[in-house]
């Protein structure tokens, strides 16, 4: 089994988990970092033990030791990044949200099909075996059918006017915010445990801190800010937002999404009601899966590899009672993205759990409906294209 070569570019917060992961898969070097410049580049390198360090994401493309590409860059680089990757044959595994917009999207979607490698979106939360766990049960039967998906994503960590971060400038965040960084990664999370699609939204979204104060440096999240002199910045994506949901199929649901809200760290909440029970599943708690029933008890079951279907049992590293957390799930995905490049990249050969571009527009799609149903004063929006696997 030949060894493949990793490169990551943009060595930010979740970049060292990147690096995490593929070093726990054992048969995955990491060759080499590309950062916004060398020297950062080589700051980065030396902290994370990596050999070669590029001041320019198309050096570490054009690198022949790099087999797949790993791009954690801000929102608006993924686009140019990701693209420059596919055109080189270099197979990629890119943060989220995919794109700023679902046009960009979908011309990544393209080049992945034609390029004919892996492409794979980091909704990390699909990795954990308790989520795996729900969809198998709902898939099942267990639930009966779904009448009602509903939960939230909340955070605090922008509850501070002086923390300003990269992702609250729509030049390269988006023009979203919360419901670009965190709210698709609920609506990935609702779609692929449920089995159903989100068919129109109606969005209530605001700028609760409509002026933050930049010291000139962007803030990691959920990093502490500096004493450093600001200037004030005027912000207008959102940072709290609500809204209601129509799946296909006749399912209804809802969701709230906020990261100025104090004491929630990564309050991320699903839970779906069919015709015979309930599931309910806390990020936080990640270890335990609420079974709800009406003419029962309610129970709790916790991650066993003993109790998990055989489907979810793969996802489970520990025997019961020893905790897996965040890293887990997501060395989880990254282990089934090498395993598809491993068995050729193709569409057959790809694990149910992964994520692909196709994910990662579809969630552009549902983000940009958001946006246009709250723009119009808060109206039904049909969600509009991203359905195709």
């Amino acid at each position: 089994m030949r060894t493949l070569g990793m490169g990551l570019i943009g060595p930010g917060f979740v970049g060292a988990h990147h690096i995490d992961a593929v070093r726990r898969l054992g048969d995955v070097e990491v060759v080499a970092i590309a950062g916004s410049s060398q020297k950062s580049a080589d700051q980065k390198a030396h902290e994370y033990k990596v050999d070669r360090a590029y001041g320019s994401y198309q050096a570490l493309i054009d690198d022949p030791d790099v087999h797949v590409i790993h791009n954690t860059t801000p929102n608006h680089l993924h686009f140019p990044v990701v693209m420059a990757a596919l055109a080189a044959g270099k197979h990629v595994i890119s943060d989220k949200p995919l794109a700023i917009n679902a046009e960009d999207g979908r011309r990544m979607v393209e080049a992945a099909k034609a390029a004919k490698v892996a492409n794979v979106v980091t909704f990390n939360y699909r990795g954990n075996p308790l989520v795996q766990q729900a969809r198998l049960m709902i898939a099942g039967g267990d639930t009966g059918d779904l009448t009602f998906v509903h939960g939230h994503y909340l955070q605090d960590w922008m509850t501070d006017p002086n923390v300003y971060s990269w992702r609250s400038d729509p030049s390269k965040g988006g023009v979203s915010s919360a419901l670009g960084d965190i709210g698709s990664h609920w609506c990935d999370l609702a779609e692929h445990v449920s089995g159903l699609k989100i068919d129109s939204v109606l969005a209530d979204l605001t700028t609760v801190i409509p002026v933050r104060y930049s010291s000139g440096a962007s803030a990691e999240a959920f990093s502490r800010g500096n004493s450093a002199e600001r200037i004030a910045v005027n912000v207008t994506a959102e940072d709290l937002g609500s809204v209601l949901l129509r799946f296909q199929g006749g399912a209804k649901g809802s969701f709230s999404v906020g990261q100025v809200l104090p004491g929630h760290k990564n309050d991320l909440v699903l839970e779906l009601n069919g015709r015979s029970s309930s599931l309910k599943w806390r990020q936080e708690e990640q270890n335990e899966l609420w079974i709800g029933h009406q003419d029962k008890p309610n129970c709790v079951m916790a991650k066993d590899p003993s109790l998990v279907t055989s489907g979810a049992a793969g996802y489970v590293h520990l025997p019961g009672g020893h905790q897996e957390g965040w890293a887990d799930a997501f060395f989880n995905l990254i282990r089934d993205a090498y395993g598809w490049i491993r068995n050729g990249a193709s569409p057959e050969t790809k694990p149910a759990l992964l994520p692909t571009f196709a994910d990662g527009y579809r969630s552009a799609c549902l983000v940009e409906a958001m946006l246009k149903s709250h723009a119009a004063g808060g109206v039904w929006q049909k969600v509009s294209g991203g359905l195709s696997a």
